[in-house]
């Protein structure tokens, strides 16, 4: 038995040395001590990123079809109206949201940015007695309500019982409503004074929009917008103004749902104008983004990048629609972002590395001193250090 434990003697690499034939130095101890904190310091960082999940990347082309995703916005606009100011999108496949009413909130502000009102537009309309009827006579009782289109039905059985209806109606033929007050709808609903009660005021507007996942924009502008000849036009004859003010603060703007550590550049942003009138553009260039928590949570999301530009009245050049426009284009490349956790073997090797460097490193400046302190001693005891 003595024989094998002499031959596992002879695999030692770590010989021992007798305490008789140590040398303790104080230089010797502040390198110890300094090297003890270093190595507790770095370990207890490199605990720290075990314990935490850390984040890996990766970048893979996007290769889903028919999807659609979210805008949720939140613009205020210190110098138009909430009367005035309507909502729209479209997109290259051809599909359009005019006038967009549901999921999105206005609140009237005064000059100072107090709230004056909030409500979900179109929701509350007055109630009206005795509106005129479409064969000309007053609503009587136990009658039918229909009201005129004033040229604008589409079949005999039509009827536009608000001021809204004829208003859209207009828009179907792609007419605009030059006077209000000689719609009856609109004068007993008060269009035209309600407009200029909201006169000097501002308008927030938040909410979201569900669009196709194909390149299209969105925009704020006065007017209610229609199709004309092709082309998108919003009808400001009622509004009797020549330049509306496009001044804007952009409190949120996202693409998706939130997720940990997504930066949406344009939040916060604010834009005053200084020309009579003119066009906002912001140019969005949007790359779906899949985060995975450590929980195996996945969030379909984005993130987006943006350049910006004003394009104001020229002369000789036809006059540009007053608004802010959203143009977003969607990137074919799609980020993936997936929370781990660091692998105990790796921590372990790490940890190994830590205590092995800074162990050796020591060991070579301590080493360096002692000798130097030595070769300087005997130089001094014999009169050669100068």
């Amino acid at each position: 038995m003595d024989s094998i434990f002499n031959k596992f003697r002879n695999f030692d690499t770590y010989p021992k040395i007798n305490e008789d034939f140590y040398s303790r130095t104080l230089s010797g101890g502040v390198i110890t001590v300094f090297s003890s904190v270093l190595m507790l310091l770095l370990f207890i960082s490199e605990l720290r990123l075990y314990l935490h999940a850390v984040t890996e990347t990766k970048l893979v082309v996007d290769t889903s079809r028919g999807e659609t995703f979210r805008i949720n916005f939140d613009v205020t606009f210190p110098g138009l109206a909430c009367s005035i100011v309507s909502v729209d999108a479209m997109d290259i496949s051809g599909e359009q949201h005019l006038d967009v009413r549901h999921d999105i909130i206005k609140k009237r502000i005064d000059a100072h940015g107090n709230v004056i009102e909030a409500k979900q537009d179109g929701i509350g309309a007055p109630k009206m007695e005795k509106p005129l009827q479409r064969h000309g006579g007053r609503l009587e009782h136990n009658e039918t309500y229909c009201g005129s289109c004033y040229g604008a039905e589409v079949s005999d059985d039509d009827c536009c019982n608000s001021c809204e209806e004829v208003r859209e109606a207009y828009q179907k033929k792609g007419w605009g409503m030059a006077n209000p007050d000689l719609i009856d709808q609109c004068k007993r609903e008060g269009f035209l004074q309600k407009i200029k009660e909201e006169e000097g005021e501002g308008c927030n507007i938040y909410g979201f929009l569900e669009v196709n996942k194909v390149a299209g924009n969105f925009h704020f502008a006065p007017g209610k917008s229609f199709q004309q000849s092709n082309v998108h036009v919003h009808d400001l004859l009622p509004f009797q103004k020549e330049n509306f003010n496009i001044s804007h603060r952009i409190n949120r703007l996202s693409f998706g749902e939130h997720f940990p550590g997504v930066v949406n550049p344009l939040d916060g942003v604010q834009w005053m104008q200084e020309t009579p009138s003119g066009m906002y553009q912001y140019f969005l260039k949007v790359v779906p983004t899949v985060y995975t928590d450590i929980n195996e949570r996945t969030i379909q999301s984005n993130q987006f990048s943006v350049t910006e530009h004003f394009r104001g009245q020229e002369f000789g050049r036809p006059p540009s629609l007053p608004g802010v426009f959203f143009f977003y284009d969607l990137s074919p490349i799609k980020v993936t972002f997936k929370e781990e956790h660091v692998s105990f073997l790796h921590f372990l090797t790490n940890v190994c590395a830590i205590v092995g460097g800074i162990f050796t490193v020591s060991g070579i400046v301590d080493s360096f001193v002692y000798h130097g302190q030595r070769a300087i001693k005997k130089k001094m005891e014999i009169g050669k250090f100068s």
